[in-house]
């Protein structure tokens, strides 16, 4: 059995009120620093409104698997998808990501968790955020770590494993200074 130590009482107090669900620890200011998923950026597109053609490459799975695609689609799609144009190329390779590893999505729907939300719900459960987001690794790195006897254990099937992987590639390396101070405390250990 691994055996985690206690985390300072402030802190622990701060992780318990905002573990309830992923939903809350996302509205929660102290959690804005981590960006957003795909999930999250795809609902805040939908609510402004896709292109048709693109909401049906969505629906359709159109080139799952392949986050080049996807990325293509996505830059072709800007002149159409203002809110789209005002994504950075962080958040488009994210979305792009997003969706090669979970197309075809129905429209109408509820979407699967992002990166975002395994981080903060599965890595949360275990140690402060702050050992996660603050780690600039390889995919190959990040799913070493998910394939360790103290990780294997964590119930996400092998696809959300590597999505979690990729997103933390793309936005993980998170200076620490821009973490904010309550998660700072206690230091990057399990």
């Amino acid at each position: 059995m691994t055996r985690i130590p206690l985390l300072p009482a402030t802190l622990s107090a701060l992780l318990w009120l905002t573990l309830p669900g992923v939903a809350a620890a996302q509205e929660d200011d102290v959690f804005n620093f981590i960006p957003e998923g795909g999930r999250s950026l795809l609902e805040t597109l939908r609510e402004s409104g896709l292109p048709t053609g693109l909401e049906a490459a969505i629906a359709e799975g159109a080139g799952a698997g392949d986050p080049a695609t996807w990325r293509g689609r996505l830059d072709a799609a800007q002149a159409e998808a203002p809110a789209l144009a005002d994504l950075d190329n962080w958040q488009l390779d994210t979305l792009a990501h997003y969706l090669a590893a979970n197309a075809p999505l129905d429209p109408a729907g509820d979407l699967p968790r992002d990166g975002r939300d395994m981080a903060l719900q599965m890595c949360q459960s275990c140690h402060i955020i702050t050992v996660v987001i603050t780690q600039e690794r390889t995919r190959e790195a990040w799913l070493g770590t998910m394939h360790k006897p103290s990780h294997i254990e964590i119930a996400m099937t092998e696809a959300e494993r590597e999505a979690l992987a990729d997103y933390l590639v793309l936005n993980a390396g998170i200076p620490i200074d821009l973490v904010p101070p309550a998660l700072r405390a206690g230091g990057a250990s399990y």
